[in-house]
């Protein structure tokens, strides 16, 4: 099962959400740890005077998120990961040109709906910052300098916690992030890539 589905399947248990649970109370910290899934819109921009159309390949990798909870209903919520690593690749016959890595933060303000229940949906909005590095040319590309700029963007969050315990307890979400980069070879700037993907993770959490 796809982390996708995951995700809708555990939003389904929204249905049992009556049962009371201890909530994330005001002044707690919400520490998850998990993996994520980076996949990029299908249409990733284009260069050369878009003669040339872009695609970025998915990466998964393990995550990590911190929440302070300011009320029981507002958390302010940073996203980190390890580097995730993405193919790139060109159409009219050029196949891969090029792999990079990047880091995506992501700082969110999030609104939990139902703090006294089992399955507690929120929903968030952000700011993300993604640095792209280690970034190198390949097949056609090769011993080219290939370089694609940091982004500035816009982050969407829809996600659920459900409660195990009075400490424990498992998470999904789905964030739609605006990313897009402008692309270098050898100096000069041939494009932007724009990958604006879905990002889905799966966690377990603890409450401080």
């Amino acid at each position: 099962m796809s982390l996708r589905s995951t995700l809708a399947a555990a939003f389904c248990l929204t249905s049992l959400s009556a049962i009371p649970a201890h909530a994330h109370e005001a002044g707690d910290w919400l520490f998850k740890l998990g993996v994520t899934q980076v996949s990029p819109k299908s249409n990733n921009g284009s260069v050369l005077d878009g003669t040339v159309d872009l695609d970025v390949s998915s990466s998964v990798r393990p995550s990590f998120t911190v929440t302070y909870m300011a009320t029981r209903h507002i958390g302010i919520e940073l996203l980190g990961a390890l580097p995730f690593q993405h193919n790139v690749s060109g159409d009219a016959g050029l196949g891969k040109i090029g792999t990079t890595k990047q880091l995506p933060p992501t700082l969110s303000v999030q609104w939990h709906f139902l703090p006294d229940h089992t399955v507690q949906p929120y929903v968030g909005v952000g700011l993300n910052y993604t640095h792209f590095f280690d970034t190198h040319t390949r097949g056609p590309l090769a011993g080219s300098s290939l370089k694609l700029s940091d982004s500035w963007g816009f982050a969407g969050q829809l996600g659920v916690d459900i409660k195990l315990s009075d400490r424990w307890f498992m998470n999904a979400d789905v964030r739609y992030i605006d990313i897009s980069s402008k692309v270098k070879l050898d100096g000069q700037r041939i494009g932007t890539a724009r990958i604006d993907p879905w990002v889905t993770t799966l966690a377990v959490g603890y409450r401080f």
